[in-house]
C-alpha cells in the first residue's frame, strides 16, 4: 500500500513538472514574462483584449518558436558593424536615407540569421518578436520612419532604438538569458 502511495505521489509531482514546463511561455504569464512590451504591443493593438493579444502570441511562438537562429560568419558580421557605422556616419547628411538604409540592414541581417524574408515586413517581425521580443519595437520604429512617418528627431529615436536588435542579431551566439539581464540592468538604469 505504502509503495502505491508513493508511486501515485511520484506521478502526481511529474504530470504537475510537466504542465508548468509545458505552459512556459504560454498562457497569459508566461506570455506576458516573454514577450514583454510586444505583448502590451499586441494587447493595445486588439483593443485591450488580451485573449485575442494572447492568441495571436500563442500562434507567434506555435509558428516561430523553434526556429533556429544561424550563426554569422566572422567576416559577415564584421561587413554589416562597418555597415551600420556607415548609417549612423550617414545620418547627419541624410536622415530620411540613413533610416531607409539601416531598414534594409536589419531586414538582410535578420533573414541571414535565418529568420523569414516571408511576404513582408511583419512576418518577419512576428518571428523577431518570438526571440527578440525586447528589441524588435526599434525596427518597427524605423520602418515606420521609412514610410514617412515622423520628423529628423523621431527619425534619429528610431535609429537608436533599432541598434538594439541589430546588436543582438549581430552576435556571435544570441543568448536570451543574456538580452534579458542586459534589458532588466537597462530598465533599473532608467529608473535610478
Amino acid at each position: 500500500m505504502t509503495t502505491v502511495l508513493i508511486v501515485v505521489a511520484v506521478l502526481l509531482v511529474a504530470a504537475l513538472a510537466f504542465f508548468l514546463v509545458r505552459g512556459r511561455g504560454t498562457g497569459g504569464h508566461g506570455l506576458r514574462r516573454r514577450f514583454g512590451p510586444e505583448y502590451d504591443r499586441t494587447v493595445a493593438r486588439h483593443d485591450g483584449d488580451t485573449k485575442a493579444a494572447e492568441h495571436e502570441l500563442a500562434e507567434r511562438v506555435k509558428q516561430h518558436g523553434s526556429l533556429s537562429e544561424r550563426p554569422l560568419p566572422a567576416e559577415a558580421r564584421e561587413a554589416y558593424a562597418r555597415r551600420w557605422t556607415e548609417v549612423q556616419e550617414q545620418f547627419i547628411d541624410s536622415p530620411k536615407d540613413a533610416v531607409v538604409a539601416a531598414d534594409a540592414l536589419l531586414a538582410r541581417l535578420a533573414r541571414d540569421r535565418g529568420f523569414p524574408d516571408g511576404a513582408g515586413f511583419e512576418e518577419q517581425t512576428a518571428a523577431l518578436s518570438v526571440h527578440h521580443a525586447h528589441e524588435v519595437d526599434g525596427y518597427r520604429r524605423v520602418h515606420t520612419a521609412v514610410r514617412g512617418q515622423g520628423d529628423t528627431e523621431e527619425m534619429r529615436k528610431a535609429l537608436i532604438e533599432s541598434r538594439a536588435l541589430f546588436d543582438v542579431l549581430l552576435a556571435d551566439a544570441p543568448d536570451t538569458h543574456t538580452r534579458t539581464d542586459r534589458h532588466e540592468a537597462k530598465k533599473g538604469s532608467a529608473t535610478a
